[in-house]
């Protein structure tokens, strides 16, 4: 069984990662662990929203750039720890999962999902915004949605880590 850990730090950082406790229970068994950073994680940087007045009005505080979100005791936040091969075989959920934006934000900043499995965008802001998955070995595709209008629907037949911005918003990535 080869176990491989995606986050959106770069690949220098993904290097210096370790695998401690935290546990997901399948029909195939037990994954445990913690995502840890070795060394000192960048300092998040604020997010600068004043071009979009009704999405920076939705935040008390400034948002921050969620590059690499760290928590006590080094651990990492925003990671995804999957099996990628050795593991049983099995259907794609008939549940969707679901990407929200909402004050220029995807929320959640990281998604996982299977392969073939329904993807809903929402936009949850009063301001259009611009869908771009970055995927290489899936169809690439680019669409905008308006405020109020109904979900984006998609899925992806196979499995890859793909990065996801907003070309009217450069600072919303997921």
């Amino acid at each position: 069984m080869r176990m491989q850990i995606v986050t959106g730090v770069s690949l220098c950082a993904l290097a210096t990662m370790a695998l401690a406790p935290v546990a997901h229970h399948s029909a195939g068994g037990t994954v445990a662990g913690k995502v840890t950073f070795t060394g000192t994680p960048p300092k998040m940087k604020p997010i600068d929203m004043a071009k979009e007045p009704s999405c920076a009005k939705e935040h008390a505080t400034p948002v921050m750039n969620e590059s690499v979100v760290s928590g006590p005791g080094s651990t990492l936040g925003n990671v995804v720890v999957y099996i990628s091969a050795g593991g049983p075989a099995s259907a794609a959920p008939s549940s969707p999962v679901t990407f929200d934006q909402k004050g220029c934000q995807y929320l959640p900043h990281v998604l996982a999902m299977q392969a073939g499995q329904q993807l809903q965008i929402r936009n949850d802001d009063q301001t259009s915004h611009n869908i771009h998955p970055l995927a290489k070995v899936n169809p690439e595709w680019n669409k905008s949605q308006p405020p109020g209008g109904p979900p984006i629907i998609a899925w992806y037949d196979k499995p890859q880590y793909i990065p996801v911005n907003c070309n009217v918003h450069p600072w919303m990535l997921g």
